[in-house]
């Protein structure tokens, strides 16, 4: 394999491939490695990359044509690389793509003289099917080769849009002599020269734009024009007309120039075969249509048929099927037509591996000419002062001292050893790749990239700088357990564990304190603008109300913020912009909510110390006339609080979609958001859906920079049926909501997913028969109509191509990519309302020993939990957290003996091929950790919890 040049590179416009350093360590999975080489003679190949570059990989002669391709692959780190293939000139001048399992002896008559091209050979319907940065950026590079030799033919505004993303991916932001300097010196598209102007137009709405959303940009206008992945193989029909036949997703196509004439859906079509010069696409019988059952098509040559058939057998397999097609065994006696099969992952099986595996590999790093608008974003909240309180915290700390007192033994609080530092996490990774996710959507602004460098998928608090491209992390993030950084325990620690008390309000009284640590940091960073413009603190006078009062208090601050964002754009922006800083972990509404979900959590400390104590302990009588009172407030706001998170929740979730209006109106509830595959016309689609008391919303994640959902259409609940339908589609876990407008088939990831969709559906649609209330007030949206474009017909290229690219030039604000909804989309699972509200009362936060499946040692962490997830912090003083880890679809357990675990209180995480130990200090806390990790596990495999219009047990 080629080895990456150690002295620096020159990089010219375009050239951002490389094989960067691997200077770090994967925590999830390990890294990309190079696929096995078999035994024989070696030879070396020469490949053209989508850069221009040439690389040279010494291969066995008896590899296989796979093998090349993953030995590529691997030297880009690039994971999704089943999109791509390996093409070249074979001895009769015809170009073929390299044969998956046949040897490249076989394929290769001069290895040493032939030029194997990497090419895209899969072109996806949408490219945010495409989950890495990389990727994207390949075929971004494809689009503008294809651009440049005229393959794909489109009207000069889109080609000249096409350029003007191009350029600024390149050149960076406009400056107008140094485009024109560019535009005339680099020729992007044939007659180049009338086009300039408007090519520096359009460049010049790009400011700030970086280059995984010019890359972005690029293909979405790309995937618009009709030719746009089209690969023309010449033909002839029975009266002798010139045409042309090419594969797409969708099925087969017949062109006659550059006009597309005619198609035949895969659905439509029972075979593909040729005969000799012969091409033949047998039809399915169908009464309304007019075509023949065969049609016959005269190409070249016999090899020119069978290049196109299998090219046709190999689309459709990687675009129809969920997986590999087996191998037929050969026949013993007679052979009957090719045996060619398509092998490789099919896109679901990619789409999955990327999505399930986690697998986040050394970062994409481009490098190009100018960057210096980078330095120059700064966020209006850089400045927010870091305000210290220690009012509560010294009501905690008194009360653990006054535990103390009861306790037998020595009170000696753990303290580090001698000769050792505060543990620090040296560096840590993100495990989704995008998943992007989140992470694999470009950042926006400056003011929300992480001031720590990234190293091999890694950060590192040792570096400076903003991590590679801005990239934000992604939504499903982990911390990295580095031998340099972790703890590791000893006798001598077993022995100053054994000091600790051995009562158990010691450890009651710890939760209170430690947890009052993490609520006080969230008020800090809850502030109040005042008319002079100084941001004041809103705990500094929140502990001297009452419960009542406190409630009234944070509500008004709830609607009045969402009141003042809405009337003033500056406020929004702020707000918006604030969400991105990385000490507003948590959405920022959920911040304003923390005194009154303080309350509850009062309640339930106290409650535990009041079953704790006997009717003659000292403190019993206390402890009972403070929970009376506590629970006195907590009843009084019950109702009025469900109704709080259910706004609050609205809220956040309006963030979350784009293309719809009035989410937010009264009377609408939240009842379960969540992933479903939804049929359409080109099979199974991953869709995010929405369901509230009225309607369901679906929707899907489009790698735009906003971060956001789309909606593709709604469903109103009034009127609606729903019906098992896995026998009828031969889905699994499949059902059909059938509504008075549209019906929509929908298949789960698992029985346990169907029944909570079904159950919750039934019961909304039980529901809005009574209520009707809504009825005037449907969603309005800025889709035309509530018919999903999925289902449309391909979409044809206009003149007026920036009214379709209107996003392109508009740069959207950005949005959080972490949130609940991207995290059930990356999981394919779902979350009710009742989930939500379990989770608001399960909040824990201490000092834990971690440890990976494959590491010795153990780390000590500040761990916070809240929302569904794990969020790691050196000490409880630090700002914000360093990594997080969503736990949905996780499951907590106790290791078993085999697992060498030999600790007290060790309990267990696991998700696939992710396992993660933590250990805790008391018996008391292990099954107070065991308790709250399970309220977030358990929703995700089948438990249920109460019907939603129970309300919280008191």
């Amino acid at each position: 394999m080629a080895e990456p040049d150690p002295e620096p590179i020159a990089f010219g416009a375009g050239q951002r491939l490389g094989a960067p350093e691997t200077l770090g360590i994967s925590t999830l999975d390990p890294a990309h490695r190079p696929p096995a080489m078999p035994p024989g003679r070696h030879v070396t190949v020469r490949v053209r990359m989508l850069d221009d570059t040439e690389e040279l990989f010494d291969v066995s002669q008896k590899a296989s044509g796979k093998v090349l391709l993953d030995l590529v692959c691997s030297h880009m780190n690039l994971i999704e690389g089943d999109y791509f293939g390996l093409e070249f000139q074979n001895h009769q001048k015809i170009i073929v793509w390299l044969d998956h399992i046949k040897p490249i002896i076989k394929q290769l008559r001069r290895p040493k003289h032939t030029i194997l091209r990497f090419a895209v050979k899969f072109f996806p319907p949408d490219h945010a099917q495409l989950l890495e940065e990389l990727t994207r950026y390949l075929f971004a590079l494809q689009i503008k080769q294809d651009i440049s030799s005229g393959r794909l033919t489109c009207n000069d505004t889109s080609a000249a849009l096409m350029v003007s993303h191009i350029v600024q991916s390149e050149i960076g932001d406009f400056e107008e002599s140094k485009c024109r300097s560019h535009l005339l010196n680099n020729n992007y598209i044939p007659d180049q020269m009338p086009l300039i102007d408007k090519i520096m137009d359009f460049h010049s709405r790009h400011i700030g734009q970086t280059p995984a959303e010019s890359d972005y940009q690029l293909l979405e206008v790309a995937r618009r024009l009709e030719m746009y992945g089209i690969r023309l193989h010449p033909a002839k029909d029975r009266e002798g007309t010139r045409l042309s036949l090419t594969v797409a997703h969708t099925g087969v196509l017949v062109f006659q120039g550059h006009t597309k004439i005619n198609s035949f859906n895969w659905a439509k079509v029972r075979k593909l075969s040729f005969k000799r010069k012969r091409f033949l696409i047998k039809l399915r019988p169908d009464l309304n249509s007019s075509y023949q059952d065969t049609l016959e098509f005269l190409m070249a040559s016999r090899d020119c048929c069978k290049v196109f058939w299998k090219i046709c057998v190999e689309y459709h397999a990687f675009f129809r099927l969920y997986e590999e097609p087996k191998r037929k065994p050969k026949p013993v006696l007679f052979t009957r037509g090719s045996s060619f099969r398509f092998s490789g992952r099919t896109q679901k099986q990619v789409i999955d591996y990327v999505k399930e595996s986690e697998f986040k590999k050394i970062p994409f790093e481009r490098i190009r000419p100018s960057s210096q608008h980078l330095s120059n974003v700064t966020s209006e909240l850089e400045d927010f002062p870091s305000y210290q309180s220690s009012v509560q915290s010294n009501i905690a700390e008194q009360d653990l001292r006054n535990r103390e007192r009861h306790c037998s033994g020595p009170l000696t609080p753990p303290q580090p050893r001698s000769g050792t530092a505060a543990p620090a996490l040296d560096s840590y990774s993100y495990s989704e790749q995008n998943g992007c996710t989140g992470s694999n959507s470009p950042c926006l602004s400056a003011s929300a990239c992480h001031p720590h460098g990234m190293v091999n998928g890694q950060k590192s608090l040792e570096l400076c700088g903003h991590s590679p491209g801005g990239r934000q992390p992604s939504p499903l993030t982990s911390p990295l357990l580095n031998d340099a950084g972790s703890i590791r325990t000893d006798d001598e620690d077993e022995v100053r564990r054994k000091r600790f008390p051995t009562d158990q309000a010691y450890f009651i009284a710890k939760e209170l304190l430690t947890t009052e640590r993490t609520y006080v940091k969230d008020l800090e960073v809850v502030t109040v603008v005042r008319e002079d413009g100084i941001l004041s603190p809103a705990y500094l006078f929140a502990p001297a109300l009452d419960g009542v009062l406190l409630f009234n208090f944070h509500t008004l601050s709830l609607l009045e913020l969402e009141k003042a964002c809405r009337s003033c754009p500056r406020l929004e922006d702020l707000c918006r912009d604030f969400e991105l800083q990385k000490v507003c972990y948590i959405p920022l509404n959920v911040f304003i909510l923390r005194p009154l979900h303080r309350l509850i959590h009062y309640k339930q400390i106290l409650e535990r110390l009041c079953k704790h104590y006997p009717a003659t302990h000292v403190d019993f009588r206390d402890c009972r006339a403070a929970l009376a009172d506590v629970s006195e407030v907590v009843e009084q706001l019950q109702g009025s609080l469900i109704k709080m998170e259910n706004f609050q929740k609205l809220l956040e979730l309006k963030k979350d979609l784009t293309g719809i209006d009035n989410l937010v109106v009264p009377g609408r509830e939240f009842i379960r958001l969540g992933c479903l595959s939804k049929l359409s016309g080109k099979g199974l689609q991953q869709r995010m859906f929405f369901l509230f008391n009225d309607v369901i919303l679906y929707t899907s994640r489009g790698m735009m920079p906003t971060n956001q959902f789309k909606v593709h259409g709604q469903l109103p609940l009034h009127g609606m049926t729903i019906r098992e339908s896995e026998d009828e589609w031969g889905v699994p876990h499949a059902f059909t909501l059938v509504g008075q407008q549209q019906s929509v088939v929908v298949a789960a990831s698992s029985l346990a997913e169907m029944q909570k969709w079904m159950e919750d559906i039934r019961v909304a649609i039980e529901t809005a028969k009574t209520t009707n209330g809504l009825s005037s007030d449907l969603l309005t949206s800025s889709l035309s109509g509530s018919k999903c474009p999925e289902d449309s017909a391909v979409e044809a290229e206009s003149e007026d191509e920036t009214a379709a690219s209107q996003t392109s030039l508009e740069r959207p604000a950005p949005h959080r990519g972490n949130t609940m909804v991207h995290v059930c989309w990356h999981r394919n699972t779902s979350v009710s309302m009742v989930d939500f509200s379990v989770a608001v009362e399960n909040q824990l936060s201490g000092n834990l020993l971690r440890k990976f499946k494959n590491s010795n040692g153990w780390q000590k962490l500040w761990v916070v939990f809240t929302n569904f997830s794990l969020f790691f912090y050196k000490s409880h003083q630090d700002d914000y957290p360093l990594a997080s880890l969503p736990l949905l679809g996780y499951s907590v357990s106790v290791p078993s003996d085999s697992e060498n675990i030999h600790k007290d209180y060790v309990f267990k995480l696991h998700f696939k091929s992710h396992i993660y130990y933590f250990r805790s200090e008391s018996e008391y806390t292990f099954e107070r950790w065991m308790e709250v990790i399970r309220s977030a596990t358990l929703s995700s495999s089948g438990a249920r919890g109460p019907s939603n219009k129970e309300s919280r047990p008191h």
